[in-house]
């Protein structure tokens, strides 16, 4: 069982960049997470309601705590505009120790700072 403190890695996507900028602060600003990624834009191919589909997407890797996940996941369900956007949570089993800390920092509850 995850502890609140330890790091999970949220992947998701957004449709174009600047969807995926304003996810970016707006989690960031929120404290909800202390680094979010934007890749480069990248073919998603996917089955959709019985159809195979394709669409350029712009990967995010955010970078939070098991215990801020759920309002990142909740904070992608609102901000995004997929039906089922892509969310999905990956435990950090390590790294730099400094850095692991400064995540935890980062997305700290305001009432635990």
């Amino acid at each position: 069982m995850l502890r609140d403190d330890d790091l999970v890695l949220v992947i998701s996507n957004a449709p174009d960049m600047l969807l995926a900028k304003r996810i970016a602060h707006v989690l960031v600003e929120d404290g909800l997470a202390a680094c979010v990624n934007l890749g480069v834009p990248s073919l998603s191919v996917y089955r959709w309601q019985g159809e195979v589909e394709g669409a350029e997407e712009i990967p995010l890797s955010i970078k939070t705590t098991w215990g801020r996940q759920q309002d990142v996941v909740r904070a992608l369900a609102r901000l995004h505009p997929y039906e089922v956007p892509e969310v999905i949570v990956v435990p950090v089993i390590g790294g730099l120790d400094s850095y692991l800390d400064w995540v935890r920092e980062q997305t700290r509850p305001p009432a635990a700072q």
